[in-house]
């Protein structure tokens, strides 16, 4: 029991990162600097090092999955129309490339197939020779 209510803890705090990420990349993503989009570089690697860490970290995809949907479900929050008749994420090029970024970045590390364990290498005390325990 113990078990599953620290993950489903470690997958809330997961989408609660992801929620910050997702805003601060959606509101960043279209500072451009002579043209270049420096803010949507710089929040797709934000937002893809954190789903990579959150994967690499845990082994999870699930944790992976949740760090996604507050991305992903921030971004959709933010990017309507709000009270006073702001968009944040305007219908331009940019926009449109912003939210398939996310999306594509998403996919990309949750479907990543986990790789197998690399085999454990120990030195005996004796020989001082090194061997591969494939434990």
């Amino acid at each position: 029991m113990r078990i599953w209510m620290s993950r489903v803890v470690s997958w809330i705090a997961a989408a609660l990162v992801g929620g910050v990420y997702g805003v601060a990349g959606t509101v960043a993503h279209s500072l451009t600097w002579g043209g270049f989009p420096i803010g949507m570089v710089i929040g797709a690697i934000a937002c893809g090092s954190l789903l990579v860490a959150v994967r690499a970290l845990t082994h999870d995809r699930a944790a992976t999955l949740a760090t996604a949907v507050g991305m992903l479900g921030m971004l959709v929050v933010i990017s309507g129309t709000g009270p006073g008749g702001s968009v944040i994420v305007p219908n331009t090029p940019f926009g449109q490339i912003w939210i398939y970024v996310i999306a594509g970045l998403s996919l990309l590390v949750i479907a990543w197939p986990a790789l197998p364990p690399r085999p454990k290498v120990a030195e005996t005390p004796q020989s001082g020779e090194i061997t591969t325990n494939a434990s």
